[in-house]
């Protein structure tokens, strides 16, 4: 039998979510909040390390503006967030050697948003045959690298390729 070791899903399995007062995503969107798992910030939207990822590297580009959908967002907002996708998708790219993502948002928590009050939208690297599988069939996920980690490669590299920081 082989054993995987992903100690930071434990608080999610046994739902032992910090209590927060208010919305996460506006939280962690306010601008002077420290928070080690933003990796870059725009004027409309920020980047930041999903806290239960789906693979290395899983990042959701967020808005500021606090809506459960996108449709509620003007242009501007979404095209900034398109951009900044772009630059995520390069960042890991550079980061993982990643040949392929999944892209997305779970609009409401019938399609599966966890977060369903602050829309956001999903970067999920992907490699052949990576081990996204196990979850269908063992409730596994394999992470190979701290989150700790993941943030600080990905800042370095972000700064690199777009002169920011």
């Amino acid at each position: 039998m082989d054993h995987l070791y992903t100690p930071w899903r434990m608080a999610y399995i046994r739902g032992e979510k910090k209590p927060v007062e208010g919305c996460i995503f506006c939280q962690l969107g306010i601008a002077d909040s420290p928070s080690w798992q933003v990796i870059a910030r725009s004027e409309q939207v920020y980047v930041t390390l999903n806290l239960y990822p789906y693979n290395n590297g899983h990042l959701m580009v967020i808005p500021y503006e606090h809506v459960d959908s996108p449709e509620k967002l003007d242009t501007a907002v979404l095209t900034d967030q398109a951009m900044m996708v772009n630059r995520a998708l390069a960042a890991l790219r550079e980061l993982y050697r990643a040949p392929a993502f999944n892209l997305g948002a779970n609009i409401g928590s019938a399609a599966g948003a966890g977060i369903a009050e602050h829309y956001h939208f999903h970067i999920v690297p992907r490699w052949p045959g990576d081990a996204n599988f196990m979850t269908v069939v063992g409730s596994t996920r394999v992470i190979p690298d701290t989150l700790d980690n993941t943030a600080s490669e990905l800042r370095a590299i972000w700064k690199r390729l777009f002169n920011e920081g």
